[in-house]
């Protein structure tokens, strides 16, 4: 199946992502990914967790926050750097980047959220 970007819960998702309504992107995500088939149902996986996490974080809870990013990395990791209509790479050094911060001591201030792009 491939990933359509442009239109639907996809599109929707990464509006929402984009303008840090992080629970409904997870949400409009989520949709999508349980009817999907691998290996997309993992690449969206991961996209969820990341939503998912900074919906933690802005509700004060890091330990979820770094919990959830660390198993997003886990399965955008072993995608390529591009998959599915979208640019892997620079979003997996955003995440490693907040990991950083989150989990210095004493704790840094985080990057800006991550923005996910599309292939031209």
């Amino acid at each position: 199946m491939p990933l359509d970007w442009t239109q639907g819960d996809l599109f929707e998702g990464l509006r929402c992502f984009h303008s840090g309504a992080f629970f409904e992107a997870h949400e409009r995500w989520e949709s999508v990914w349980l009817a999907a088939q691998e290996p997309e149902k993992t690449f969206l996986q991961g996209l969820i967790q990341v939503a998912a996490s900074f919906h933690h974080f802005q509700r004060g809870n890091c330990a979820g926050t770094i919990s959830l990013l660390r198993s997003a990395l886990g399965r955008l990791d072993t995608y390529p750097e591009v998959f599915g209509g979208m640019v892997v790479a620079p979003f997996r050094v955003a995440i490693r980047s907040w990991l950083e911060a989150l989990e210095t001591v004493p704790q840094s201030s985080p990057p800006p959220v991550p923005q996910l792009k599309l292939t031209a």
